[in-house]
């Protein structure tokens, strides 16, 4: 499975949502993505990639997008 794929993978099964609602979405847009929702992502994605995200980049991953974005600079290529 490519890092895309797990990627979009902790998306739907942390969050609740179809693979086309990933594009553009951003924190709270879905019922699913609250704060807890939004911890519970972060957890799901830090076990994925075996990584452990600073406190500001958790806090700064407001959408799909951006979360690549953040990820890239702890080594994750999409």
């Amino acid at each position: 499975m490519t890092n895309l794929e797990q990627y979009k993978n902790a998306f739907i099964e942390t969050l609740v949502v179809e693979e086309s609602q990933l594009k553009g979405l951003q924190y709270q847009d879905v019922p699913g993505w609250d704060s807890i929702g939004h911890m519970s992502l972060m957890a799901a994605l830090e076990d994925v990639f075996d990584i452990m995200m600073d406190t500001d980049d958790i806090i700064d991953f407001s959408s799909f997008e951006k979360g690549q974005e953040i990820l890239a600079k702890y080594d994750v290529e999409f």
